[in-house]
């Protein structure tokens, strides 16, 4: 069987529009905001160039810039951290459970709810005790009444149970990915290994881990690019507050720009954001490869 021979023009004019398309709805407003980094402008006004100043006060001499960039990649560390305990369960669920679609769906129930949703219900979850918080009123039930917190309000901890909230968030949806890539690796596989005497953890070791590391690779991506651009969450539970004890990039970005009024600043920061997000899938990419080219 002989495949179709298609010319290069006619694959230009099918490839042509989705380029087209792409271009207008990714570069034309990197590069616009870009441009717009370079001017004094509070959005309405006039503009005054000047030049890399934006930049230069961005990176010297704004006291939140820095500590927001440390949330933002805490952000990205803890959600690192939850994709191996999502694939340790994948792989239970796959080895100890007859049926594990309905607990796999589960857990991915909170990803598709609104994070207005999400928000409301953790700020109900973290209120103090006297308006019904249910984590206070469990401490205090427990009697660990020193525990207790005004969680969202205490610039020491705040940050830390925005944290909680997202790794709560998205754990289900790591989990489907991985289980899913655990449910593509080949039965007969694991038939030859069990005859080689590689069962169960010692199958899992040699077989399930190498084989889905594309799948692994795939979720720290997500959860890197999804963490370093968090901004719903934060803007609902907390606004960037207490004090900007939970700003992150995103937040700060929106307050300069629409709040502050800074317009020409905040694009300088959404820079910084594009480039902060091609640095982590560049390192993401290298440091998998090595693993990929063994398995090949």
């Amino acid at each position: 069987m002989h495949a179709a021979k298609i010319s290069k023009l006619t694959l230009s004019v099918f490839v042509l529009p989705c380029l087209i398309l792409y271009v207008v709805l990714v570069f034309v407003p990197i590069s616009v905001a870009g441009y717009y980094s370079l001017f004094q402008w509070n959005g309405i006004g006039e503009q005054l160039f000047v030049g890399f100043s934006n930049y230069s006060k961005m990176l010297t001499n704004d006291p939140v810039f820095w500590p927001s960039v440390g949330r933002t990649i805490m952000f990205a560390f803890f959600s690192m951290a939850e994709i191996p305990i999502a694939l340790l369960i994948a792989v239970l669920l796959t080895r100890y459970v007859r049926k594990p679609n309905f607990l796999v769906s589960s857990y991915f129930l909170p990803v598709i709810l609104s994070v207005v949703v999400i928000g409301q219900l953790w700020k109900s979850i973290y209120n103090p005790a006297s308006l019904g918080g249910l984590l206070n009123n469990a401490l205090d039930f427990v009697g660990l009444e020193s525990w207790t917190r005004t969680w969202l309000a205490d610039p020491k901890v705040s940050i830390f149970a925005l944290f909680f909230v997202s790794l709560w968030q998205y754990l289900g949806y790591h989990i489907l990915i991985q289980f899913t890539g655990i449910q593509n690796i080949s039965q007969e596989v694991y038939e030859a290994a069990k005859i080689d005497g590689a069962d169960g953890w010692k199958a899992d070791r040699y077989i399930t881990f190498p084989l889905v590391v594309p799948v692994f690779k795939i979720s720290m991506v997500l959860a890197v690019i999804g963490s370093l651009k968090v901004f719903d969450m934060v803007m609902v539970m907390t606004a960037g507050g207490p004090a900007h004890a939970t700003e992150v990039i995103s937040t700060l970005m929106y307050n300069k720009t629409f709040a502050a009024l800074e317009y020409g600043y905040g694009s300088a920061i959404s820079i910084f954001l594009v480039i902060e997000c091609l640095l982590a899938t560049v390192l993401l990419n290298k440091l998998f490869k090595s693993s990929e080219d063994s398995m090949e």
